[in-house]
């Protein structure tokens, strides 16, 4: 089978597993702590694997993605715009109406309790827009 078969077949949290094993080094160790303070702060949520590789964050709609590059570990939150952030995590994709991302650097500190409480108003968002 070829790869994009394998990959096919695995769940999407074998996906992620094995996206931060094959990163490593403080990106995959920053990616996986992003991961467990996501479920943390949401046990219900559900991981996907879209677009040829993004890991996905879903409870009832897109929580956030975690994308990686070479000098940052990106969560981009679907509907950041609208969410509140007093502690001012946002510090990427800030132009735009409807999306907002975290850059979370090598070496930098991550306030779990902040960033729980922003995944739980983009939960608490979606539910709501749900309801609608």
């Amino acid at each position: 089978m070829d790869k994009s078969g394998v990959q096919e077949s695995k769940s999407p949290s074998k996906l992620i597993d094995g996206r931060i094993e094959e990163l490593g080094g403080w990106r995959g160790e920053m990616l996986g702590r992003l991961r467990a303070l996501i479920k943390q702060a949401d046990p219900d949520v559900a991981e996907e694997w879209k677009w040829r590789g993004v890991p996905v964050w879903e409870d009832a709609g897109m929580i956030c993605t975690g994308e990686t590059y070479k000098a940052v570990v990106k969560l981009t939150f679907a509907k950041g715009a609208a969410l509140p952030d007093p502690s001012c995590l946002f510090n990427s994709s800030l132009e735009g109406n409807t999306r907002r991302a975290i850059d979370f650097r090598e070496g930098e500190e991550i306030n779990d309790e902040a960033f729980k409480a922003l995944v739980r108003a983009a939960v608490a968002l979606n539910k709501f827009k749900a309801k609608r």
